[in-house]
């Protein structure tokens, strides 16, 4: 199956399933991916190299200009994004300088576009770093992710890097008292002879339970829309499935957003 990588620093903008118009920022590698997750459903394809920094990355100096030439543009052309939002090639908080590119974000989206809000894209393991959790609590929408509160099932499906204990993540999302969104991407299928199911009746009730305590400002819950590597069997979770995952979440009184 083909999978795709972000080609430049900035991209877009684009027409974004749970963003609106989003501009996106990508601060790792354009011929590569950098991640310390390998996620069965990544839509980059494999993480090959686990989780140096062993590719070429953009400078902050790069990203400043990339941005500020971009914003400049648009302000020109009277095209205003929705969300300035940090995704691209992998985990981006991975970047030395992500905690500093943040600010001059904050910086020039001020200058161009106020109105604009600042979207991270994050799979929440460097939030116990303290800087980082800083940087994070500086913009509009810090969207991190929690797929499972199961051990077992975070390794089969996000396969992280190092061990990564479901109690100690809750722990430090709920650390952010409410000023997170929580991204959920539930799947079904198989890969490597394991099964692939963050919806059973188990696994939701203790992502529900975990939701609760977390206290959200909002949940996105989405499923796959692109292809994912070949050797991975994995399917949609009907939309009508997401949206009674999504009434149980309403009822804890949390906004929810859904993308079948």
């Amino acid at each position: 199956m083909s999978t795709f990588l972000f080609d430049e620093i900035i991209f877009g903008p684009v027409k974004s399933r749970r963003l609106g118009v989003s501009l996106g920022i990508n601060l790792l590698p354009v011929s590569s991916k950098i991640c310390n997750f390998d996620c069965v459903y990544c839509e980059c394809g494999w993480t090959k190299n686990k989780p140096e920094l062993k590719a070429a990355i953009p400078s902050r100096d790069e990203v400043f200009k990339a941005l500020d030439q971009k914003l400049r543009e648009m302000k020109k052309e009277g095209t205003s994004p929705d969300v300035i939002t940090y995704a691209g090639n992998g985990e981006p908080t991975l970047h030395p300088s992500f905690i500093q590119i943040i600010d001059d974000s904050i910086e020039l989206r001020n200058r161009y576009f106020p109105s604009a809000r600042i979207a991270v894209l994050s799979n929440a393991t460097r939030i116990g770093d303290s800087d980082i959790k800083k940087a994070l609590l500086k913009v509009d929408m810090n969207i991190l992710k929690l797929d499972s509160v199961s051990d077992k099932t975070i390794t089969l499906h996000n396969q992280p890097a190092t061990a990564l204990k479901a109690k100690e993540l809750i722990k430090n999302l709920r650390s952010f008292e409410g000023k997170l969104i929580i991204q959920t991407l539930f799947v079904r299928g198989s890969y490597n002879g394991n099964i692939i199911d963050n919806t059973t009746p188990e696994e939701i009730e203790g992502w529900l339970k975990a939701i609760e305590e977390i206290k959200p400002e909002e949940v996105m819950i989405y499923t796959i829309s692109r292809d994912t590597p070949a050797e991975a069997d994995l399917m949609k979770i009907p939309e009508r499935e997401l949206q009674e995952i999504a009434a149980r979440v309403n009822i804890l009184g949390i906004k929810t957003q859904v993308s079948g």
